[in-house]
């Protein structure tokens, strides 16, 4: 009795080259499928305008350097993202130069205290504040203070800013900032 015939005599079923060849289209079907699957859960969604800065649903792509409230965020800031719609912006960035950007967009004067209520308010404490809604980016680290104001063309923005949890007089650094501002 030869190895390709069974017990009855007949030739045996599942062996040979037609069941390697099933057996290898099997398994390189099931490979390509988990190949497949793992470029997809690691791929990168497209961003709006193909600006990795921009949030998913933004209407409007901002320039290269973004000029929130009138002054251009710091120069070397991190983890940068924005949303906008209706004529209006969220940035968030991480920077060591906060101070200075308050000065130049004019929403500190200069020798005014970091924290004087006057220009803003204590905000939020706790430990992890989210960014607003659509805006993409890490959440904010408390406590918050937040700063109001109101530019010479009647354009508001609002700038929160991570405070030290440490010291009263002075920023995370590096410090995590929002600002929310109308772009006309």
């Amino acid at each position: 009795m030869s190895d390709s015939e069974g017990v009855s005599g007949e030739p045996g079923r599942g062996t040979g080259p037609r069941r390697t060849v099933s057996c290898l289209g099997a398994a390189v079907i099931a490979l390509a499928v988990l190949a497949g699957g793992i470029v997809w859960l690691f791929k990168d969604e497209p961003h709006p305008f193909g600006d990795a800065r921009a949030c998913e649903g933004s209407d409007l792509r901002l320039p290269d350097v973004i000029r929130a409230g009138g002054a251009p965020i710091p120069a070397g800031a991190s983890d940068v993202h924005y949303f906008t719609r209706n004529d209006s912006a969220e940035v968030t960035f991480v920077s060591d130069q906060i101070p200075d950007y308050l000065h130049r967009a004019g929403i500190l004067p200069d020798g005014a205290p970091l924290f004087d209520e006057k220009y803003g308010s204590k905000g939020v404490a706790d430990d992890e504040i989210a960014l607003p809604e659509r805006l993409c980016g890490s959440s904010l680290r408390g406590p918050v203070f937040v700063y109001h104001s109101t530019n010479a063309t009647g354009s508001s923005i609002e700038i929160m800013v991570e405070r030290s949890p440490t010291t009263n007089d002075d920023f995370r650094l590096p410090a995590r900032a929002v600002v929310t501002y109308n772009l006309s």
